[in-house]
This record gives structure tokens, sequence and C-alpha cells, in this order.
């Protein structure tokens, strides 16, 4: 059904915690940036956005650090970093 939809599944994971599994963020096939991530949350997001580290087949090493331009895959996990 995800991928008949075109809709991906990104799970988000607050600082110190378990990730939550029980309710993805759900973005579209073409729009699968960090940025689109953090616009999807709250506009704020992506104005103090620092980086993210990101846990999930998107990346190389578990977690990664990335920027706002780093394409997100199904099923990943995402933390959000903000400036101080």
């Amino acid at each position: 059904m995800w991928e008949y939809l075109k809709l991906v599944r990104i799970y988000t994971k607050p600082k110190g915690q378990l990730p939550d599994y029980e309710s993805p963020v759900v973005l579209h096939s073409e729009r699968l940036s960090v940025e689109d991530f953090c616009n999807k949350l709250h506009r704020s997001i992506a104005k103090e956005f620092k980086y993210a580290l990101v846990w999930g087949s998107s990346v190389k090493h578990q977690p990664q650090k990335v920027g706002k331009d780093h394409i997100l895959n199904d099923e990943d996990v995402v933390q959000i970093v903000k400036k101080v």
C-alpha cells in the first residue's frame, strides 16, 4: 500500500528516548528531504535546524549526522538537533 501510494514513513526520536514507532510522519515520495520532514512537523523547526541524526537505510553509518538536503528512505528514524 505504501509503495502504491508513493508514501514513506519517517519515525521521530526525541533526544535520550527510544524512537516512536507508533505514529510516523508520512511524506510523499517526491518530497523526502530532511527539510521537508522539518516543515511537516513545524515551520519554525527548519529555521532553527542545526543538523539531524538519522538511523536507517538512507545512511552508511548508524546514526549519521546529516544536513537539510539529505534524502530519507522509508522507515528511517530521525532526531533533529536545533541551534542553541
